[in-house]
């Protein structure tokens, strides 16, 4: 039998499983985080016909002769090339921007993807389409430790920011200068105990002949003269208990803007809304103004990432050739950052695509020549005896 039927054949599977790939790739043109493969091909054991020769001084030397026995696939490479953003507006859609992969938990098996496509399930949980548990850190008390061991990203629906005690409040802005003596300005503080509970100090400023005395119902906390509407006194005063900062306060002239601007203490506050950064980290807003980190999403790498193998639903699994997988967050050296309201796209070129398409169709073509042009060989032989 001809060597080249067997070539022949061995060129039609290669470029049928070349076409098979291209394939998969059109398909999923629009599939969010899928990455394209291509195929490889290398020649198949040569039959020696002629060893090669050294030369001597009356002889030159010869190369070998050798016959190809055809064509096999070397591999399917996976292109790990960023791929396009599309906007999505929902905050638990996420891209990556940059090296890396999302860690989700399938059953006992973990697995990893680049399609971020994720929502909360009915227990808060943050999962992938196919119900995947999306892995990360969960906060403890507004603290996250991303070396601890990985949970299922959890969205505590009933979860409260606590009330806290004040302890300190600031106070800004202007004095009037030229202010007449006797003339008094109420500003309200609310400050929380420790239970939450809000009680309102009612502060009062009254001119002086060289500043303003600070008081709170009739008790005198202090004086504040300034000179050049630059503060000169102590501008820490104690009211109620409470230290109070009067440092930032001005007094020049015909200007009132003096006023609160900020304490430490709060009221109890339940979960309002959330949000994710780009670290990776969900960032609970409270109803008592408080924001507080939930919990933290979980990034890895992999120092060979072609050699992750699909596990279908747009994941991969880990392989001994893929290396160890490392666990980090969103930002860090090595690791992308997060977009929360956007999908990465497949990153496949149609027009490349279709390309590949052609060159395998002729390809498949040519070789199926291959095996008709053997046959009519044959033919021809078996013909010589009638």
């Amino acid at each position: 039998m001809l060597r080249a039927l067997f070539s022949g054949v061995s060129g039609l599977r290669s470029h049928q499983t070349m076409i098979d790939v291209v394939g998969n790739n059109i398909a999923n043109v629009n599939t969010p985080g899928f990455k394209g493969s291509q195929a490889q091909f290398q020649d198949t054991l040569s039959q020696i016909l002629r060893g090669g020769g050294a030369g001597t001084p009356e002889i030159g030397g010869t190369n070998p002769a050798q016959v190809g026995l055809g064509v096999q696939v070397a591999g399917i490479s996976t292109n790990f090339a960023q791929g396009s953003a599309k906007a999505t507006g929902r905050p638990t859609d996420l891209m990556i921007s940059g090296d890396g992969v999302f860690t989700v938990r399938s059953g006992e098996q973990t697995l990893y993807t680049r399609a971020g496509a994720f929502e909360f399930d009915p227990l808060g949980r943050l999962v992938s389409p196919s119900g995947d548990l999306v892995q990360g850190w969960i906060g403890t008390n507004g603290v996250i430790n991303p070396g601890g061991p990985m949970q299922d990203i959890t969205l505590p629906l009933k979860a409260i920011s606590p009330a806290r005690a004040t302890t300190a409040a600031t106070f800004g802005g202007n004095l009037p200068d030229d202010a007449a003596v006797g003339d008094t300005l109420i500003r309200d503080l609310d400050v929380f105990d420790a239970a939450g509970n809000k009680t309102t100090l009612s502060i009062t400023f009254t001119r002086n002949a060289t500043g303003w005395d600070v008081s709170e119902g009739g008790t005198s906390a202090g004086t504040l003269t300034y000179a050049s509407g630059a503060l000169t006194s102590a501008g820490n005063l104690t009211i109620g208990g409470l230290p109070i900062d009067f440092t930032t306060t001005t007094g020049f002239a015909k200007l009132t803007t003096v006023g609160v601007t900020g304490q430490d203490g709060r009221a109890v506050g339940s979960l309002d809304s959330y949000a994710i950064s780009p670290d990776g980290t969900i960032v609970g807003t409270f109803s008592n103004g408080a924001n507080e980190p939930l919990a933290r999403i979980a990034m890895a790498t992999f120092i060979n990432p072609g050699g992750l193998m699909k596990a279908g639903g747009s994941t991969y699994e880990a392989t001994a050739n893929s290396g160890a997988v490392q666990y980090g967050t969103a930002g860090s050296a090595g690791y992308g950052k997060l977009a929360s309201g956007y999908l990465e796209m497949s990153n496949v070129d149609l027009s490349q695509e279709f390309a590949d398409l052609i060159v395998a169709q002729r390809g498949f073509q040519a070789n199926a020549r291959i095996i008709t042009t053997g046959d009519q060989i044959l033919e021809e032989v078996t013909n010589l005896k009638r």
